[in-house]
């Protein structure tokens, strides 16, 4: 009995040995190994959890420490939580992506794929920015883009800083600040008074405003459901995007949809069928999303991703002796040297002429090289905004049919002329 708990022992220590060496290494694979006179930063996602863990647990498993070896594998888990405690890894994870658009982001790159970066770095922000960024931005219900005389404070809330004891919270003391909440940190502010709130939205009753406030401060459980749904569909979706295996496309969305019924459970995501405008709302980490925010970007990914596939034609380049067009995405390069002795130029070349840069033992080329050519950058991002905003109509009409489906055919307290206090 003593002999076995030392052998577990053993076995915790070497795993926990194995781990902070295989974190080391894939620390020198990103970074590169320190030398003499050079500091290398090794801060990198030592995060625990499997998916964040930066291949942590598949170097393991090369290194023969899995579940099979459970002593060793809770040494490496403990050499990993370790540095996860110390380097906030998992949190800083949790601090970059936790806002709606900054999940957007992701999800976006995923759907797209890798084509968009036969494009300079303008050109991707103009493509992401005009079929992803802005429609997001605006359709999200952070802002109000149709109420920028009062800084973009959508219907029904307050502004963020206003001035103390003031009896209209629609009023700002400071314009700069409710500019940079809303536009750059994304933040909507508190729901204003029900009385008040009625005069930005006539139809907004009692029952729809008690309702919501329960859902805003006390519900925890709105969300859970909803999360395994969305994070389950959306990351499967992402995947098969992505061409990867069945295999990782089920145990991903599996594991992404445990993962958003957790949120759920913890109030970080919630939902309600009716906000304060009567249309379906998320709140992720408090964020608001609606359909209209979902439908503009799954709607412009996909466009943008289409657009990229076009087929815009060819050049075929004999011997592949030739300069490459900036206009080229992919290049199929089929030629190959000839063996012998290299021939002589006898071209006469012109003033600014390039000369044909020849290899020495070669005597000429054979094959082709065949260079696609990319679609224009702004057909690409002129199709990802005519994508969200089917997208964004999409998820407006779901709201319609929601909200239409959730109406009674009883008639109302305020019908028949009965009202009930607000607690």
């Amino acid at each position: 009995m003593f002999n076995r708990v030392r052998e577990v022992g053993r076995n915790i220590k070497q795993g926990f040995k194995t781990g902070v060496e295989t974190q080391d290494e894939l620390a020198d694979i990103k970074f590169g190994k320190k030398t003499a006179g050079k500091q290398v930063k090794k801060r990198y996602s030592h995060s625990v959890i499997p998916g964040l863990a930066g291949g942590y647990y598949d170097a393991l498993s090369q290194k023969g420490v899995t579940a099979r070896t459970p002593a060793q594998m809770a040494g490496a888990l403990g050499a990993r939580l370790l540095t996860d405690v110390a380097d906030d890894a998992t949190r800083h994870n949790y601090w970059r992506y936790n806002h709606p658009q900054a999940i957007a982001d992701v999800f976006a790159e995923q759907v797209m794929g890798d084509n968009i970066y036969n494009y300079n770095s303008a050109q991707r922000a103009a493509i992401e920015l005009a079929g992803v960024g802005i429609p997001v931005a605006a359709t999200l219900g952070v802002a109000d883009y149709t109420n920028l005389g009062e800084f973009g404070r959508a219907k029904g809330f307050q502004q963020n800083y206003s001035a103390p004891g003031s009896e209209d919270r629609r009023e700002t003391s400071n314009p700069a600040g409710e500019v940079i909440d809303r536009f750059a940190l994304g933040r909507r502010g508190k729901p204003l008074k029900f009385a008040t709130a009625q005069e930005d939205i006539p139809d907004l009753t009692k029952e729809r405003y008690a309702n919501y406030m329960n859902m805003l401060y006390s519900d925890k459980t709105s969300g859970i459901a909803p999360g395994a749904a969305i994070a389950g569909a959306g990351t499967a979706a992402a995947l098969l995007a992505g061409k990867n295996k069945l295999k990782t496309v089920i145990g991903g969305s599996v594991a992404a949809a445990g993962a958003g019924a957790l949120l759920g459970s913890t109030g970080a995501l919630k939902y309600t069928s009716e906000n304060l405008e009567g249309k379906p709302e998320a709140l992720v980490a408090g964020f608001p999303v609606g359909f209209e925010a979902a439908g503009a970007l799954l709607g412009g990914a996909t466009a943008i991703r289409g657009g990229l596939l076009r087929d815009v034609g060819e050049e075929r380049v004999p011997g592949g002796m030739g300069p490459y067009q900036q206009k080229v995405g992919n290049v199929n390069d089929m030629s190959e040297d000839i063996p012998g002795p290299m021939p002589k130029d006898k071209t006469v070349y012109r003033e600014g002429q390039t000369k044909v840069k020849r290899n020495a033992g070669s005597a000429g080329r054979t094959g082709e090289r065949v260079d696609k050519y990319r679609p224009r950058a702004r057909t690409v991002a002129a199709l990802g905004a005519a994508g969200a905003l089917g997208g964004a109509l999409a998820g407006k009409f779901v709201n319609t049919m929601i909200a239409s489906a959730g109406q009674s055919d009883l008639p109302t307290t305020q019908e028949y002329g009965v009202t009930r206090p607000m607690v």
